[in-house]
């Protein structure tokens, strides 16, 4: 499996940005399908988590301006980020975790905010 995001870029604070991930190999609409950030000088946490059949979760400091999506048909999963803020400056990954309970991560994309 390979995961491949794309969408990061240098946006002004309250602007939008839409992160997308294709996913590689067969059983994606039995994955859980998550992406994550990683700011400078910090651990990477979870942003947004999608299950196979479309339930999400969210960290608070997102939720509301955040959207996570799939499309089981294309392989993709999507982040739609609304209302950006510098803290959200970050290096953003894509994260699949199989059936098996293998976790694949991607190359992040970078977001960042202007204030």
């Amino acid at each position: 499996v390979q995961l491949q995001a794309s969408g990061g870029g240098l946006v002004q604070a309250g602007g939008s940005l839409r992160l997308s991930c294709a996913a590689s190999g067969s059983g994606f609409r039995f994955t859980h399908m998550g992406w994550y950030r990683q700011a400078p000088g910090k651990e990477r946490e979870l942003v947004a988590t999608v299950t196979g059949i479309g339930s999400t979760n969210y960290d608070d400091t997102v939720k509301g301006r955040f959207t996570i999506s799939r499309d089981n048909a294309r392989n993709m999963v999507y982040l739609d980020m609304n209302n950006l803020q510098p803290e959200d400056t970050a290096v953003y990954y894509c994260n699949q975790v199989s059936r098996s309970y293998t976790r694949t991560w991607g190359r992040g994309t970078l977001v960042t905010v202007s204030s």
